[in-house]
Order: C-alpha cells, then structure tokens, then sequence
C-alpha cells in the first residue's frame, strides 16, 4: 500500500511539476513577445508541450519502475516499462520537438522572406518545404524507434527506397518543373506583368506556378509552358532594364529623291511624335540613319524610343501615317515593293 501510495504521490507530483512548467512557458512566451528576435518565440513554443509531456511519461514510469512491480501491476504488460521502450518514448518526443522547430522556424523565416517577392511561387515552397520537413523527421524518427525495440528494419529502408525511386521516375517532370521554378524564382529573369519572349511565344507574364509559367500572348492567347523549359530557353524580357523600348521604323524613297531633305523630314516627325504624342520619348533624341541602296530604293531606318514595351504598334502607326502624309506633301515618292513573281513553264 505504501509503494502504491509513493507511487502516486511520485505521479501527482509530476503533474503538478509539468503544470509549472507550462505556466513558465507561457510567461516566457509573453516575455519572448517583446524581443525583436522571433528565434527565441519559436523554442518555446517548441519545448512547451512536448517538455509537459515529458515530466508526466517520466513520473509516470518512475513511479511504476522503482514503487510498484510491473508484473504485479500490469502481468503480461510488463514489458512495456522496461529501459528500451522508455528510450523509444524519449525519441519520439525528441522527435515533436525536433519537428515543432522546423515546421515553426520554416514557417516563420520561409514566409517572411516570401512575402518580400511578388510571385507566389516561393509561398508554394515554403508549403511544400513545411510538409516534407515533418515527413521526413518522423519517418527517421519511427526508424530509429523500430531498431530500438529489436525490429529489422532493413525491409522498410529497401521499400521506402524502391518506392522513393518509383515515385521518382512518376515524379520526373512535376519535379523538374518544380525545381525550375525555384530557379525562376531565384534567378528573377522576369516578374509578373512582364512582356517575355520565350520559345518563340511573345506576351505578358499572368502568373509563375511551381509547374508552369502562364503567358498572355498579344493575341490574347494563354500560352502554358513548364517551368524546366522556361529554365533552360533564352527569355528575352522588354520591360527589363526598364519598360522603354526601341523601335527601328524602315523607311524607303524612290531613287532621285533629296537624302538630306528626307533625313530632315524624319528627324521633323520623330521630334514631332515626342512632342505631341504620348508613346514617344524625346530623350534619347530620335535619330535617323541612311543604311543602303536598295533594288530599288533608297532605304533608311527612323530609330525612337517608346515609354512602353507595349506601344510598338501605336508608334508605328503614328510615325508611317506622317511618313506618308509628309512625303506626298513634299513629292517624295514612296516606292512599290518588289514581288517575286514564279513562273511556270
């Protein structure tokens, strides 16, 4: 009767020990609130319940250990409190803690460092990162449990192996996209709302996945390309290193036509779409080059500069309309293009 009595006030203890423990916790969690460091917020929290728990397994199994006989208490359960299967108790709470801490810690950091990008790609990650980290700590966690309670596990390692390469081999694209976002996201050739050409596909940027990237042709197309091509093609990006563009304007003259005054003339409209249109940019200055005799024209290039990747065809629009207008006022004559004719014999 006394062993019973010893035990439970061995219990009782205990408990009223895990239940100060947690009370401590909880001050130096409110205590933890006001440091700058959120380092300090995450170990506690992590050590919190699994310590309770603890001291409570541990009173427990003192009290049964050293005041009452397993076999008397228990009988053919008495296996149960012996030294291997307290061990294995110990591991897996180590394990919470252990699993408590990553989760929270990739929680925290991960998600603050995610929220400083504009894609939600690396939020999908940090997701993914949370999940496998538990996974993968409670699986070693299990192992180390099973060899120490004298089970082979050697079967177990040998499955998880085959089915780790069998979901592998299934996996190979979703996993390659996925690693080819990350490097998207790390190596930011582009960001949302971007105008890209990639593998031959010219849009705006709508959306970056963990599988694929989505495009917005100027057709008004959606175009899905997976992340690994989008990794290993060459992006050209138009609103990088910033949203102007330059766009080169060919202008052609029939022979016998003045080259200065045609020069003038088109520097006179490059001036003028700066000055009175809203796609053009006055600096850098429109320029005008006189590149090559032509079949059968004089050929020459108008370069502007566009505020916008998106106001090529506004530009073009203006600029040849005052091309012609102009060239029919000053009696410039605007050459027929050639056409190959083939014949058959």
């Amino acid at each position: 009767m006394n062993s019973i009595m010893y035990g439970s006030a061995v219990v009782l203890c205990g408990i009223i020990a895990a239940f100060v423990v947690h009370e401590v916790f909880r001050w130096l969690q409110k205590r933890a609130d006001l440091t700058e460091s959120k380092l300090d917020d995450i170990v506690l929290y992590s050590l919190d319940k699994p310590l309770t728990i603890a001291i409570i397994v541990c009173s427990v199994w003192i009290s049964i250990a050293l005041f009452v006989d397993p076999a008397t208490l228990l009988g053919e359960y008495a296996w149960l409190f012996s030294g291997q299967y307290f061990a294995a108790a110990a591991t897996l709470i180590a394990a919470w803690v252990v699993s408590s801490f990553v989760y929270n810690f990739i929680n925290l950091y991960g998600r603050w460092m995610a929220s400083q990008t504009e894609t939600d790609l690396d939020d999908r990650i940090i997701r993914v990162l949370e999940v496998s980290a538990r996974y993968v700590i409670w699986f070693v966690a299990i192992l180390m449990v099973l060899r120490m309670l004298d089970v082979d596990i050697t079967p177990l390692i040998a499955g998880a192996g085959i089915a780790g390469l069998a979901v592998a081999l299934a996996a190979q694209d979703i996993v390659s996209n996925f690693f080819g976002g990350a490097v998207i996201l790390a190596d930011k050739p582009f960001a949302v709302d971007d105008r890209v050409k990639i593998d031959g596909y010219l849009g705006d940027v709508i959306g970056i996945g963990p599988r694929s990237t989505r495009i917005k042709t100027l057709d008004h197309q959606m175009v899905t390309i997976p992340n690994s091509k989008v990794s290993s093609s060459v992006i050209v990006n138009y609103a990088m290193p910033d949203v102007r563009l330059k766009i080169k304007i060919p202008v052609s003259a029939a022979y016998g036509s003045d080259i200065k005054r045609i020069k003038e003339i088109l520097i006179e409209i490059g001036h003028e779409a700066a000055a009175r249109s809203e796609y053009v940019l006055s600096d850098p200055a429109p320029s005008v080059y006189f590149l090559e005799f032509g079949a059968s024209s004089l050929n020459f290039m108008l370069v502007l500069w566009a505020k916008a990747f998106n106001l090529t065809w506004d530009v073009q629009d203006y600029v040849n309309t005052r091309v012609y207008e102009r060239f029919a006022e000053e009696g410039i004559e605007i050459p027929f293009p050639q056409m190959d004719v083939h014949m058959r014999e």
